[in-house]
């Protein structure tokens, strides 16, 4: 019989029920050592708090040698170690009544303390870094080498990516992800990216360099793990983590059978009514994400009959608002199951492994609600989402850290969110709409989208402004296809409803980045493009071969790549980019990852393998078995020797906007402009100041006026580039000025003397 005793060297031992030994309590947390900071901002001249310490439970593996039936009760014992509710209570129980856990303000949101604390962010994936040969992905992200490169060129974060253990279980054995390890299953570190101690270390060495690390949380749904078998097997409080329904053997005849070699099937739309007709569920919801027929027609599947520990058959109908593999969380069941279960994830990556941040994946899908006949359950924008985001950014900010949110929201959502929610968004509005001015050389969709923006209240110092991550470039705009739909707006010389406003858009950037224009870059569901920043520029430069691209068009894409860069750094919040930008990596054929997108995920195609610092340069794949990308721009170590590499020239960029404070500026106008392919965005500076962030979009040479009320008679204008005058700010408010194609630059708006403006007005 295998040993299911915790190992010695662990802070606690927990036994029968998770409740946790007194003894070894107490001497634990004796031999904790608070680590004691400064936190200036809030208290300048006494200690900051000290930092909570507390750490989860470790299990040696093993598999018994028996059937993992849920009459079996070492089967049982064995997935209640394996449990993330059983982790949490264990991390809770050493956190409660500790004074370090009242040390933070926590109440409200503070977004330019977090971008204070970061503002400039590396986003990793872990399937495709390419490591030093029997390097893990944790120990790469923590190689002191790749973090000097970092402060080279003004990175102060690396938000990692899920790296948790994923996927399910099935009897003794571990199942894979089937969601880019976005279905969590556990809180230990898969294997496949490291360890523990590796991700320590990682964090240790990010501080040490004035960086920090951003982990993940999921707070709407796991993984098929032991939580959720648990929860099939109808035991304790573990169906009270998620939305399941016991029906009633009398009815099975409602349910679909389940077919062999599955433990579910998704329920059609007829069955969803029946089942609704006979009260067990709340029916259809507001939309069927990654809606795939035959596959999810629905957001509820049914499990097959499942044993509980006295013997009894149950069938479960549960929801999930993604894969059939990603139960969603119930917040609001009264064993309140499902929070504890996040609110352990949440510390154990701050206050054990030592991150400073995290992102929330999927947390605007937390509250669920019948509503009238006839019409679909209230699923988004629920106000217990609201509740729900409140207390985990509150938790998150009480121990010290900060989070965000990487959710396609309307900018109404986003503006109720950021008053008592995450401390940063995502700005999922934004980046399809500046993809969509570099497609069509016009900005007017970016500045009606800015201007949308300012006008409800979204202030930008609250967003993530971001290239390219893992996923494809989203172009839902549900701001205009939700609750602005039947709002009118102006584009292009018509009047158009938010509805038919999104349909142009994302039609544009079908026919701009796919097809004849694009060939290698493909739709992704009804969500997106599946693409990389480097493969919109190819398409958008009229290059349809990426096998024939020449080094002066490599020089162009590199232009173009920077001016995107620009927009998203030169203006308030964080700015965010990965290593497919900083590499210039292009899709991969998708004859490479025909496998994984055999069910219709094209995201494939744009995660290829890249190796970011050549730690591995004959390897043809990450460790993970991701096929290598071909790279235009080549690694960090060669692109730091050029003056002229994007990593450079990328370099200069964040530094102007270090020196002048542009992070934390605020957004005070988007003026109508001179020329289609200009964007001018003006920004208040913390320092009283303005900052004038002008782009071109075009392809083509360009001069035009600059003209905003904001702009001072008088004012110098002086290019923070360069450090040459640009030109005098004119009694119209405005002022000259020339780009080149696909150029951008910041601009200082330096009011004159008090002195020299009344002599100028009595000469006038």
């Amino acid at each position: 019989m295998v040993d299911m005793v915790p190992s010695e060297d662990h802070a606690v031992e927990d036994r029968q029920d998770f409740d946790v030994d007194d003894a070894a309590q107490e001497e634990t947390l004796e031999a904790q050592v608070p680590e004691i900071t400064f936190d200036e901002q809030f208290y300048p001249a006494r200690p900051r708090a000290l930092r909570p310490k507390a750490r989860r439970r470790h299990f040696p593996p093993g598999r018994p040698p028996f059937e993992p039936d849920a009459r079996n009760s070492v089967y049982v014992e064995w997935l209640r170690n394996q449990s993330m509710l059983g982790d949490a209570k264990v991390i809770a129980r050493q956190l409660s009544g500790q004074a370090s856990m009242w040390q933070n303000p926590f109440a409200y949101p503070n977004p330019r303390a977090a971008v204070e604390r970061a503002s400039v962010w590396f986003t990793a994936y872990p399937l495709s870094l390419i490591t030093r040969p029997g390097q893990s992905f944790l120990a790469a992200l923590g190689d002191a080498d790749l973090w000097k490169a970092f402060q080279q060129i003004g990175i102060k974060a690396i938000h990692i990516g899920p790296v948790k253990l994923a996927g399910g279980l099935t009897g003794w054995e571990h199942t894979p992800s089937i969601d880019g390890h976005f279905d969590r299953i556990s809180m230990a570190i898969d294997p496949l990216f490291g360890t523990e101690e590796e991700f320590r270390e990682m964090c240790q060495v990010a501080t040490d360099h004035g960086g920090t690390i951003v982990d993940d949380i999921v707070p709407g749904h796991t993984g098929k793990g032991a939580d959720f078998r648990l929860a099939e097997m109808n035991f304790r409080d573990y169906p009270g983590i998620y939305h399941m329904i016991d029906i009633p053997e009398s009815d099975w005849h409602l349910l679909p059978d389940v077919p062999d070699g599955e433990d579910s099937v998704n329920i059609d739309v007829a069955t969803e009514k029946a089942l609704q007709e006979a009260g067990y569920i709340i029916g259809e919801l507001q939309r069927v994400i990654f809606y795939e027929p035959g596959v999810k027609e629905t957001n509820w599947s049914a499990t097959p009959p499942v044993l509980d520990t006295t013997g009894k058959l149950h069938r479960w109908v549960y929801l999930h608002y993604f894969k059939a593999g990603q139960p969603s969380i119930n917040w609001l069941d009264p064993t309140f199951s499902g929070m504890r279960l996040v609110m352990g994830d949440a510390l154990h990556s701050l206050v054990d492994l030592g991150t400073g941040a995290l992102r929330l994946d999927a947390n605007g899908f937390l509250g669920v609600e019948k509503s009238a006949e006839e019409r679909p359950g209230w699923s988004e924008g629920h106000p217990l989402s609201e509740a729900a985001n409140q207390i985990i950014g509150s938790m998150v900010r009480k121990v010290g850290g900060f989070t965000f949110q990487e959710l396609n929201l309307s900018m109404d959502d986003i503006k109720a969110t950021s008053v008592r929610g995450p401390d940063l968004s995502y700005d999922f509005v934004t980046r399809p709409a500046y993809h969509h001015a570099l497609v069509t050389a016009d900005t007017e969709f970016l500045r009606l989208t800015l201007r949308e923006a300012m006008q409800i209240g979204v202030d930008q110092a609250s967003l993530v402004h971001a290239l390219q991550n893992h996923d494809e470039l989203t172009y839902e705009l549900v701001h205009f296809v939700t609750k602005h739909k039947d709002d009118v707006y102006e584009l292009d010389g018509g009047a158009l409803t938010g509805a038919e406003l999104a349909q142009t858009v994302q039609q544009t950037l079908r026919d701009g980045l796919t097809g004849e224009s694009g060939p290698y870059n493909l739709v992704f569901t009804t969500n997106g493009i599946a693409c990389t920043t480097a493969s919109v520029i190819t398409a958008v430069l009229g290059i349809t071969d990426l096998g024939s691209i020449t080094e002066e068009q490599v020089a162009d894409i590199r232009r173009v790549h920077l001016l995107l860069a620009m927009y998203n750094a030169l203006q308030p919040g964080v700015f965010a980019l990965s290593g497919w930008d900083l590499c210039g990596m292009l899709t991969l054929d998708r004859a490479q990852v025909a496998r994984l997108m055999a069910r219709g995920d094209t995201r494939w195609i744009n995660r290829g393998a890249h190796d970011l610092m050549g730690f591995n340069p004959s390897a043809q794949a990450s460790t993970s078995g991701m096929p290598k990308a071909v790279s235009l721009y080549g690694t960090l170590p060669e692109q730091l020797e050029d003056e002229s590499s994007f990593a450079r020239q990328l370099a200069r960029i964040l530094a102007i906007r270090e020196e002048h404070g542009i992070a934390k500026g605020k957004l005070i106008d988007v003026p109508d402009v001179s020329q289609r392919g200009m964007l001018v965005m003006v920004h208040r500076l913390d320092s009283g100041g303005l900052e004038v962030t002008v782009l071109n979009f075009s392809g083509q040479d360009i001069a035009g006026t600059v003209r905003s009320e904001q702009l001072e008679y008088g004012a110098e204008v002086t290019d923070a580039f360069s450090g040459e005058t640009v030109g005098t700010v004119d009694d119209l408010h405005s002022f000259y000025i020339q780009l080149a194609a696909f150029e951008g630059t910041a601009l200082l708006v330096t009011p004159q003397p008090a002195e020299d403006a009344e002599n100028a007005g009595d000469q006038a």
